[in-house]
């Protein structure tokens, strides 16, 4: 029998936590890893897991292969810790392509079926925007406020907009490369600490996006999805909701609208909930909720040593 713990909740990665060779060791002990892979390149019809092992880093960070790859990384994580206890987490949440992972978690969604779609999300959106149109930065150091103040004055007809509020202090922008370009000077001038590029080949969650979030909708409509056995909370609006359309109608607005990063975790936050586990490669979520929710229990599963040591936090 499973028990949800209600001060217990999950995190899952989006791009920009893949790297070539992980998850080796959650794979060496335990052979789940492996069968998640194998299942999703029956899906996709190409090796994904010898793509993580060798490379190249430049198709593992190619929009299109990186979505499939992170959802089943962060299903084969979930997999060994569902098949190693029987703690669940009440609450579930993932940034950006990660809600789809917290979805399937959550027995909303089929893994085959989520595949498919984050498959087909991500060609959706490379095809929407071509290499070298759009790009992403982080600005660090600034305000929420004065981010998208800087991209309201920097856009001069184009497209840049605040599109990740990730931690306080940290905000990724995206758009046009120019305006993108523009803004990073502004925000340097303004006094941001830092204004870095990311290795992103599309410019997610901005208006470039509409296009895309449109084509995906008809992608979603004949997707079955259910109502979420634990409670997910939302990018676009920060807040759960069992509506079956509804969630189909926030997936595609995902794509377009930014990803409201800070308010899910305070909203996790003022649930009670004081055991955060990232579940996925990378410590990336770990390190932005420490900043958001102080004084809580951060933790990242990445290989079988850090499991052991969530397993005894969450079930001490």
């Amino acid at each position: 029998m499973n028990d949800q713990q209600s001060n217990l909740a999950f995190v899952f990665p989006g791009q920009g936590s893949q790297s070539v060779g992980m998850l080796t060791n959650l794979a060496e002990n335990y052979p789940e890893v492996k069968h998640v892979f194998e299942q999703a390149s029956d899906v996709l019809s190409f090796d994904i897991w010898k793509l993580i092992q060798e490379g190249p880093v430049e198709a593992l960070n190619k929009t299109q292969n990186t979505q499939p790859i992170m959802l089943a990384a962060g299903v084969a994580t979930w997999q060994v810790w569902c098949n190693q206890t029987n703690s669940r987490p009440q609450y579930v949440a993932g940034h950006s392509l990660g809600e789809y992972t917290a979805l399937v978690a959550a027995e909303a969604l089929t893994f085959e079926d989520a595949i498919l779609l984050v498959a087909e999300r991500g060609r959706l959106m490379q095809e929407a925007v071509p290499e070298g149109i759009g790009a992403m930065a982080a600005i660090l150091g600034l305000t929420d406020e004065q981010v998208v103040t800087i991209c309201e004055e920097t856009a001069n007809g184009e497209v840049v907009s605040a599109v990740n509020f990730n931690s306080p202090g940290q905000v990724v922008i995206a758009g046009h490369v120019g305006a993108v370009d523009r803004a990073m000077v502004a925000a340097k001038d303004a006094g941001a600490k830092r204004a870095l590029l990311l290795p992103v080949s599309v410019p997610s969650h901005c208006a470039l996006m509409e296009p895309a979030a449109n084509q995906l909708a008809e992608v979603l409509n004949p997707i079955a999805i259910n109502s979420p056995k634990m409670t997910l909370i939302h990018n676009v609006d920060a807040a759960a909701h069992s509506d079956t359309e509804m969630i189909k109608s926030l997936l595609k607005a995902q794509l377009s609208q930014p990803v409201r990063w800070v308010q899910t975790v305070q909203h996790l936050q003022n649930q009670e909930v004081e055991h955060f586990i990232e579940c996925g490669p990378g410590k990336v979520l770990m390190s932005l909720n420490k900043r958001i929710a102080k004084g809580r229990n951060h933790l990242a599963i990445l290989d079988s040593s850090t499991l052991e040591n969530v397993l005894e936090t969450v079930n001490d």
